[in-house]
């Protein structure tokens, strides 16, 4: 460490004191002032935040083209909620049906209602069921709308009714109602986590306080940018980005910090000054520091391409989230530090490991040195057995289903609208209150009609017509009906631009598999008949987004390794060694998907995964998994220069050891506290990045790529010079390249401990 001493004390004769103190100053009040901005935005997020599924549609996808059609035949917004009543014992009575048109009557007073769009009341063919379809105005309005509806049903209760209110207003609303409240909760969750692992790891009273705060003003920091953009209509919030920009941004600045702190904790012990520790501090860890949060930013970018709506929106808010974790690590962080100096860690003394023969290499004691024993004697053997336990975890991969759940499986634990799916279902045709649409050309309508008809999974078919009472008349294979006395005409369907919107009632819950069957029947049935015909609705809405979810991770995930890959090119100055890192990251991410699928199914009973599942677990466990790799081969290059390969490996991997678990264990825990929120999307992506950190933490960067690159010795540079047999000799004047191969019985780590001392 000798050589920084020059640097550090020229920067010391080169920078005035007042400079010094002014630095860090300007800086601490610079982020304070973002800190405060921030928080006060935290009450603005539900202002700008959306849970609309269609406004993730890409606009080429046939269910948007429907949508934006619909409301050229509607004057307003909407969404239908349904409100469903059903017996406790037999047929419904006329007094109950008299008393459920009353409370029907009392619909159009809650505001967001369009009265003069609800359904007269309906009575099942059972008679003890009734249904009455409520059209609500989409958005927070809706959702407000479809909470007092609740309120209403259950103040003034039918007797020996039960009464629910789902549809897709009701879906949303519980979908809104899982993510009220998760700033406090979620933020709360996952910094008690990580005060916790913080306090164990530095058994400081003061340094835990230090990172918290930094990462806390990064997050406040990325909320103020973020807010602002989406109320500019310039990014789209919604609910789960939301919750994963905060786990995030919380996780990543704590790594960061704890890279940072782990270089400043030894230059303290080896540098003159603060001012000196805190710029050679920022020398060695500012590298792969940047190149860490440059994969994951790649990562997150390269969703932009996405098809999909939702992925798109989560690329540049959480790409702001990185942004703001790696400039506070970088600027608040050394700020703070240079103030505290050693007083941060009290009562512990910093000192250095990376002179001491003890503490580094195979010679080092403890439970690391144990590891680096095991690696230096039996390297090969080590990356074997790591890479078979890797892929039998991936064996459970055959048992994943992430083709989409039901939309009713979203929420996690109590949910009216499912509960009122399901009563629905039992009286009413499952598909009931949420139709597949059907616009085509006019002329065309009996034969749309015929078709629609004549396909499986499909109840009956109605047009709207506005002479109509009930706003639509229903069409059978004798054309349209006529609802009143004998003689009364068939009321004449509304035209718009030539086109008329038809309406199929689905057998099946329009959230179900069964029912996204059945619309994807219609639509090549449809095309027979009318190239101009589509198909949109509820139930196209989720087919459309899984399949275009689909498609963005068949494209994303080669462009991801591939950004991932050059970076990592460019950091190593090597072409091997990259290859071999994110090989290793693959497979984990695949015994992580793994293990996840099987727990999913066997242990808490989910039978499915959104198709994003995969994708977003993708993302988040290559780009952050990578991080570990690159903390520890930057470590592994910087001795292998001075001391040669193998016993760079060895050094490299014993002075990132602890740095990097708790590093691992941070983000693990942050990421688990994405539980809270009872969404299933959150929840099996807390589950599968949580597993998968852990696995790359204490597997993978601790003994798989260890040992691979010590089989394979100096040529794992390749082709840098680095890897050529007599470059990068270490302290004793021999080269470590020529260390013996693994195997020999304990010839490396007697090679290695006199190479070290």
């Amino acid at each position: 460490m000798s050589e920084q001493t020059p640097s550090a004390t020229g920067s010391k004769s080169r920078v005035p004191t007042w400079l010094r103190v002014l630095i860090p100053g300007v800086l601490v009040l610079g982020w304070f002032a973002a800190f405060g901005l921030g928080g006060a935005s935290f009450g603005q997020l539900s202002d700008v935040s959306t849970n609309d599924q269609t406004q993730f549609l890409p606009a080429s996808a046939e269910a948007t083209e429907v949508n934006e059609l619909q409301a050229e035949f509607r004057d307003d917004d909407l969404i239908p909620a349904v409100v469903v009543y059903a017996a406790d014992d037999g047929e419904l009575t006329d007094a109950q049906l008299a008393d459920i048109d009353d409370q029907r009557d009392g619909f159009a007073s809650v505001e967001g209602v369009d009265a003069d769009g609800a359904s007269p009341v309906i009575v099942s063919d059972d008679g003890e069921a009734a249904q009455v379809v409520v059209p609500v105005v989409s958005g927070e309005p809706g959702t407000e709308a479809v909470e007092e509806l609740r309120a209403l049903i259950a103040e003034e209760p039918v007797d020996g009714v039960t009464a629910a209110v789902t549809g897709p207003a009701g879906f949303t609303a519980d979908l809104t109602g899982a993510f009220a409240g998760i700033d406090g909760l979620l933020i709360a969750v996952a910094f008690a986590a990580v005060l916790v692992i913080l306090v164990i790891v530095y058994r400081s009273p003061l340094l835990p306080i230090i990172v918290l705060f930094t990462s806390l003003t990064a997050l406040c920091t990325a909320v103020l940018v973020v807010v602002t953009l989406a109320a500019a209509d310039i990014l789209l919030l919604t609910g789960q980005t939301q919750g994963i920009l905060f786990i995030l941004v919380i996780g990543a600045a704590t790594d960061y910090a704890l890279l940072y702190i782990a270089r400043y904790r030894e230059t303290l012990a080896t540098e003159p000054t603060k001012w000196a520790a805190t710029w050679a501090a920022l020398k060695g860890s500012w590298e792969p520091i940047l190149a860490s949060g440059g994969t994951v930013i790649a990562g997150l970018l390269i969703l932009l391409v996405s098809e999909l709506n939702s992925n798109k929106s989560l690329g540049p808010v959480a790409a702001i989230g990185i942004v703001c974790a790696l400039l506070a690590a970088l600027t608040l962080l050394p700020a703070l530090l240079l103030w505290a100096g050693r007083v941060a860690f009290w009562p512990r003394r910093p000192r250095a490991a990376s002179d001491d023969p003890d503490q580094v290499g195979s010679g080092a004691r403890g439970f690391w040195g144990s590891v680096s024993r095991l690696v230096s004697r039996r390297p090969r053997w080590v990356w074997i057995v790591s890479t078979v336990l890797l892929g039998v975890m991936s064996i459970g991969l055959v048992q994943l289903e992430a083709d989409g759940v039901p939309s009713s499986e979203f929420v996690l634990g109590e949910s009216q609208a499912r509960d009122g799916q399901e009563l629905l279902g039992e009286h009413f045709p499952a598909g009931s209150g949420t139709p597949a649409v059907i616009i085509g050309p006019e002329d065309d309508l009996q034969a749309l009609a015929d078709v629609a008809l004549a396909t499986d999974g499909i109840a009956s078919v109605a047009v709207l017509a506005s002479d109509s009472p009930s706003g639509q008349a229903e069409v059978t294979a004798d054309g349209i009906q006529a609802l009143g006395p004998p003689g009364t005409p068939a009321p004449e369907p509304d035209v718009v631009g030539g086109d008329v919107l038809l309406q199929a009632t689905l057998e099946d819950p329009a959230d179900s598999l069964e029912a996204e069957a059945t619309v994807k029947e219609l639509r090549v049935a449809l095309d027979e008949v009318s190239q101009d015909a589509l198909v949109g609705g509820t139930t196209a809405v989720a087919l459309d987004t899984n399949e275009a979810a689909i498609a963005d991770r068949t494209l994303i995930i080669p462009l991801v390794l591939a950004a991932i890959l050059l970076i990592l090119m460019l950091l190593l100055r090597s072409i091997l060694a990259p290859v071999l890192l994110i090989a290793s990251v693959v497979l984990s991410f695949g015994a992580a998907l793994g293990v996840s699928a099987v727990v999913f199914q066997t242990v808490f009973g989910w039978d499915g995964a959104d198709p994003s599942v995969p994708l977003f677990g993708f993302v988040f466990l290559v780009a952050l998994g990578v991080d570990y790799n690159i903390f520890l081969m930057t470590r592994v290059r910087e001795e292998s220069l001075v001391h040669g390969t193998r016993p760079g490996i060895l050094r490299g991997l014993a002075l990132t050891a602890g740095v990097i678990t708790s590093a691992g264990l941070v983000l693990a825990a942050t990421f688990a506290a994405l539980g809270v929120i009872p969404i299933l999307f959150l929840a099996q992506i807390a589950f599968i990045v949580a597993f998968g950190v852990l696995l790359d933490t204490f597997l993978v960067r601790t003994l798989l790529v260890p040992a691979l690159a010590y089989d394979i010795g100096p040529a794992v540079w390749w082709p840098s010079k680095l890897a050529r047999p007599h470059d990068g000799r270490h302290v004793g004047g021999h080269d470590g390249g020529d260390a013996p191969p693994a195997g020999d019985g304990d010839a490396p780590a007697r090679v290695e401990a006199t190479a070290v001392r």
